[in-house]
């Protein structure tokens, strides 16, 4: 964020937000928003609240009476649903899967019922298992992995679950973001 304001010639203090500080912050960024500040809330990578911080903020600045405009930006999510060619026209995301691996089962056994496509989001370290556990849950749907999607990185791997788990790279770094289909009797013609 600093480097893009840099280079756009804006210079003003930055605040970090996350999940730490959020609970003692909010009060005073609500605080400065009332004396009538301007803030901008941005995250270095995605969009915020969409598997990032800034829930509590929004809310509290909406409970307070102060104007919250959005302004779309870059999405990993949406990206990689576009990019995936899977159907698109009911998708559920269900961020990040739980670590443990029986947490991580129940959460997979729940978005079995889901009629559209399902949208992940995995670290490279766990995604060999995530894979792995919904063939197994799923079924060996068809799916499409995004890496790095809207950097300069960005590629796509697409196959079933079971194809992508095998030709999935054990070095495989920086984000990544899961497509899992619809079972195939659901699939939009």
């Amino acid at each position: 964020t600093r480097r893009l304001l840099s280079h756009l010639g804006i210079s003003t203090r930055l605040e970090s937000h996350h999940e730490h500080n959020e609970a003692r912050a909010v009060p005073g960024v609500i605080d400065r928003l009332r004396d009538g500040a301007t803030l901008a809330l941005v995250s270095d990578a995605g969009t915020p609240l969409v598997a990032d911080p800034g829930y509590r903020l929004v809310r509290s600045a909406i409970d307070a009476g102060v104007p919250v405009v959005p302004i779309p930006g870059a999405s990993a999510i949406l990206a990689a649903l576009v990019g995936s060619g899977l159907p698109t026209d009911r998708f559920t995301f269900a961020g990040y899967p739980p670590r443990k691996d029986g947490a991580r089962r129940r959460f997979l056994c729940e978005l079995s019922a889901a009629t559209g496509t399902t949208v992940l989001l995995e670290s490279p370290h766990r995604i060999a298992a995530t894979l792995a556990a919904a063939a197994e849950i799923l079924g060996d749907r068809d799916a499409a992995l995004g890496r790095e999607l809207t950097k300069m990185h960005e590629e796509f791997h697409r196959g079933t679950l079971t194809e992508l788990s095998a030709k999935l790279d054990d070095n495989i770094r920086g984000e990544i973001t899961l497509c899992i289909g619809p079972p195939e009797n659901v699939l939009s013609p």
